[in-house]
């Protein structure tokens, strides 16, 4: 038997390959030792297989080559569904159970299989078998995500001017070094819940108790400089248009804020700063002041729930506090620790991705109608 170069090259790197599948590797060692040569016998006994497995495949290599080394193909057991009734079943999954009849919120794998049976497309299915069918198109009926269609007539143009802030711009013109932009809002109901919690030790987590008692709640306002990376916190016992005034002279009051030449303050349309109103009463107060507005349903382009999301992360859960006052005092430090400490969010939605977003939402609007109540102002 003679080997080419090639023939040779794969053979060995099968033969000694650590990945290499058992049965792949001693059909190469076979074909190997039949090429020095060996007899038969010779090549069973160092590679631990009988005599008539080194004769099959060593005809099988004389025959076909390497493609020869492969396994055959084997009939195995008829289907027992038809390709039709795979498509039909993945086309009840996509779906909503509701349009079917089914008292359901969301389809499983069990209740697709029962369902199935029901109507009948098959006589019988097992669950397993449906979530196989169901994986091989990577569809997953029982998963969901919330969202929420975009209804402010004037998204893009009050998206548009915070992500300009954001790249510090406003009407075209980049921002000078006296102008700054704050990012601000409350994050509400913070409660006091009062239960042992038992340190983390080896191989061992830390466990809160599930009981807890109940200790009242207060909201954390808080405005972040979005450039500098500073945040001005307040805790107060409700949110308001007053503590949100509050919290606005307490960072206003002092400097570079005070005397700068514009401080922007990015909020949303919560009722403590909503509207021309709370615009003209932050004028008022503070003619360096400029209130805007993110759009309605919008708090994601507001930088300051990306802090939120660190103080609930690393402040708030789990919560054990004895009372209101631990709640603020460990906001404070968490506040003062932050700071020291601060970097920018690396912040990169910008005006183009605004104009992809709304363009895919365009798409998405054209083929599904019905699932947006206003059209979009591009």
């Amino acid at each position: 038997m003679t080997l080419t170069a090639a023939e040779r090259h794969r053979l060995k790197k099968s033969a000694y390959g650590h990945k290499t599948p058992h049965q792949a590797r001693i059909r190469a060692q076979i074909v190997l030792f039949a090429a020095r040569p060996l007899p038969n016998a010779r090549i069973a006994e160092r590679t631990g297989v009988h005599v008539d497995t080194v004769r099959t495949w060593r005809g099988r290599f004389a025959e076909l080559g390497l493609p020869g080394l492969a396994d055959r193909k084997r009939p195995g057991r008829p289907a027992s569904f038809t390709a039709l009734q795979a498509a039909q079943v993945k086309a009840l999954a996509c779906q909503l159970p509701a349009e079917t009849g089914a008292p359901l919120s969301r389809w499983t794998c069990p209740e697709l299989a029962r369902e199935v049976v029901a109507r009948g497309i098959v006589g019988a299915i097992s669950a397993s078998t449906v979530r196989r069918w169901l994986a091989r198109d990577a569809l997953k009926p029982w998963q969901h995500r919330s969202w929420i269609f975009i209804t402010d007539p004037d998204f893009r143009t009050k998206a548009e001017r915070v992500l300009d802030l954001y790249a510090r711009t406003w009407q075209g013109r980049t921002l000078d070094a006296g102008e700054y932009v704050i990012s601000a809002d409350e994050k509400t109901s913070i409660q006091a819940r009062c239960h042992p919690t038992l340190a983390p030790g080896q191989t061992r987590a830390m466990r809160v108790n599930h009981t807890y008692g109940r200790g009242g709640a207060l909201a954390y306002l808080a405005a972040y400089d979005v450039h500098h990376a500073k945040v001005f916190g307040s805790c107060e016992p409700r949110t308001g248009i007053d503590p949100f005034m509050a919290l606005v002279a307490q960072v206003m009051s002092q400097e570079p804020y005070a005397s700068a030449k514009r401080v922007f303050w990015i909020v949303d349309n919560g009722s403590s700063h909503r509207g021309k109103k709370a615009a003209d009463r932050l004028a008022a107060a503070f003619p360096n002041a400029v209130l805007v507005h993110t759009p309605v349903h919008a708090s994601w382009l507001n930088q300051v729930e990306i802090f939120f999301s660190v103080v609930q992360r690393k402040v708030v859960s789990p919560n054990d506090f004895t009372d209101l006052a631990q709640v603020g005092d460990r906001l404070r430090a968490f506040e003062a620790r932050y700071n020291a400490t601060a970097q920018p969010f690396q912040w990169k939605f910008t005006t183009s991705d605004l104009d992809d977003l709304l363009a895919r939402l365009d798409r998405h609007t054209a083929d599904h109608p019905e699932e947006s109540s206003v059209a979009l102002a591009a």
